[in-house]
């Protein structure tokens, strides 16, 4: 991995000593990462200009679109048709602000896109105001951003330390666009172990799709490890990302490590797909935890009632409070066939998805699905206090539709809760952090798929998909009159039977293993005899209890030791009341 460049970022961020004043600090990365991706495009085309402009007059003289001709000239993803550049910019200090905004019309509309959703006008506007216009153009326009000077590893490593840094000044939002990058390589490690031998093939081409894409973080350090893998394979990116500023950023960091900008959409994912009817190798996510879908329930159930398993939603729908769950299904619709080569993604949820919902709510029918189809490989606890905007419990599925034989039928689950090391300096919430011995550690339990326990402590259990599923029985007893007498129906079906006392119903959960015929007689009729199973209300539900898998009794202490302490503290109790009367 390219490591940033301290004197580049230092020169960059030393912007901020002009801003300081005019700008929160929070706010410094609303003109310095568009500034920065300005003087490295700027820098890049600076070659091909003279070229591409005699290009661009030739294709409309001859009354053609120049487009396709341009992109070839300038030999990049993208091109600019203006003669301006930023040093020719720094000549006309009066007309700096219109000359800088027709300089940025003229670049091709995918990097147009990347500011105006930077929402770059406006921070061109206060700067005027402020009269630093010129005066940050220039510093940038100073700094030598080609490629010759700058690579496009170091470039994306200086790139994602700004990235960071700003994620830092505005800690509030941080986690919902940012996740913490040890997090990141320990998934992508998990995704990749199983096919490290294919991936390292020669001219070897995969797709990885992120449809929670942030500033581009997960496609950004998978990028990296499989050019670590196998320099001359291609990991093509997609990705969808809700945040306009974020997805400016996500797209500017790919641009700026000469990457293809084409497939990151703008847009909600869950209400608009942007990737519609596309599958992928790899996808990976991080999505928001638990916000709740109340804007787009309508468009969400329309899909779900209109295309059932042909969209994306048939599994289930998980409550309103909660959509985690709405991100799994998506991703496991993006999947590519089996039949095709099939498909892996990583997604870290909150633990409610493993629990939340009796059998045949919308939560549990989903878990049924997965499991019943038998798509999860692993689920892996990860340690409280990972992320900057929330402390709570956090856990990654490893999800599959071309499970080694090994895991057919099964899933692993891994207690990484206590792989951590405590951070130098808190971030928001994010106290604590995976090191690289932990990351390794964790790859390794999950690629041996074994069981193992460290100091009598379980640290990876393997189970049967049917272990985490049961069914939900319905209990009767009977009505009785005053006297105590059963009362029996007296009309349709129920003639003659016993009815059911509402008051007295009950539920049991028997697991899938279990004949109900057999749990009941031993579970039940020994305390109600006059008890029956209502077959017609009996669900199936699907529920992974992670705790209680790794629980470890630990015994009270031995009751005369107890003892012995409430006596001690008794006994100072007397003698201090004893000091006060005195």
């Amino acid at each position: 991995m390219a490591t940033p460049n301290p004197n580049l970022s230092s020169f960059i961020w030393s912007v901020a000593d002009l801003l300081r004043g005019d700008y929160r600090p929070s706010d410094y990365g609303k003109v310095i990462l568009p500034f920065t991706v300005l003087r490295r495009l700027d820098c890049v085309l600076e070659s091909t200009k003279a070229a591409m402009l005699a290009e661009k007059a030739t294709r409309e003289a001859a009354g053609l679109n120049p487009e396709p001709f341009l992109l070839r000239k300038s030999g990049q993803f993208f091109y600019n048709t203006s003669p301006l550049d930023l040093k020719k910019l720094m000549g006309d200090q009066d007309h700096i602000g219109e000359n800088l905004r027709a300089y940025l019309q003229a670049f091709s509309p995918a990097v147009r896109d990347i500011f105006e959703s930077f929402e770059f006008h406006t921070q061109i506007d206060k700067l005027s105001k402020a009269g630093l216009l010129y005066m940050v153009t220039e510093k940038f326009a100073t700094i030598d951003l080609h490629p010759d000077a700058v690579s496009n590893a170091d470039m994306g490593a200086v790139f994602e330390e700004l990235i960071r840094k700003f994620a830092e000044l505005s800690n509030e939002t941080a986690g919902e666009h940012f996740t913490p990058r040890e997090v990141i390589r320990l998934m992508v490690n998990l995704l990749f172990i199983e096919d490290d031998q294919a991936l390292t093939k020669p001219g070897v081409v995969r797709s990885l799709y992120d449809p929670t894409a942030g500033t581009g973080g997960m496609l950004s350090v998978a990028g990296e490890h499989l050019a670590g893998l196998n320099p001359d394979a291609r990991l093509v990116m997609y990705g969808q990302e809700l945040n306009p500023e974020s997805y400016a950023i996500c797209k500017a960091d790919m641009l700026i490590k000469g990457q293809d900008i084409a497939n990151i959409i703008l847009g909600n994912t869950l209400s608009n797909d942007g990737l519609g009817g596309k599958v992928f190798d790899y996808s990976l996510s991080n999505p928001p935890f638990g916000v709740e879908w109340k804007k787009i329930e309508k468009d969400i159930r329309k899909e779900a009632e209109q295309h059932g398993f042909n969209g994306r939603f048939g599994p289930g729908l998980p409550r309103v409070s909660d959509g985690s769950l709405l991100f799994l299904l998506h991703l496991i619709a993006k999947m590519r066939p089996a039949v095709d080569g099939g498909s892996r993604f990583g997604i870290v949820l909150n633990g409610s998805p493993l629990f939340t919902g009796g059998a045949g709510s919308g939560e549990s029918e989903i878990r049924r699905y997965v499991l019943e189809n038998d798509l999860v490989e692993a689920i892996i606890a990860l340690p409280t206090d990972m992320f900057y905007n929330t402390g709570i419990s956090t856990y990654v599925w490893i999800v599959s539709n071309r499970k080694p034989v090994a895991r057919k039928g099964k899933v692993q689950l891994i207690d990484a809760s206590s792989f951590w090391q405590k951070m130098r300096k808190s971030l928001g919430s994010k106290r604590k952090e995976l090191s690289p011995a932990h990351i390794e550690d964790i790859t390794r339990l999950f690629g041996s798929f074994e069981e193992l326990n460290r100091d009598g402590v379980p640290i990876s259990r393997i189970f049967n998909n049917k272990d985490f599923g049961y069914r939900t029985i319905t209990v009767e007893r009977p009505e009785r009159d005053a006297a105590g007498q059963v009362v029996l129906g007296s009309k349709g079906k129920a003639k003659g039977k016993p009815m059911a006392d509402s008051s007295l119903r009950d539920t049991e959960n028997v697991p899938l293993s279990e004949d109900i015929a057999a749990y009941f007689k031993r579970e039940v009729l020994p305390h109600a005899p006059d008890a029956w199973i209502d077959a017609e209300k009996t669900k199936v539900g699907y529920e992974i209890p992670f705790n209680r898998h790794f629980y470890v009794f630990k015994p009270p202490r031995p009751l005369a030791e107890i003892d012995a302490e409430l006596k001690g503290v008794t006994d100072r109790i007397l003698s201090m009341i004893g000091g006060l009367t005195a």
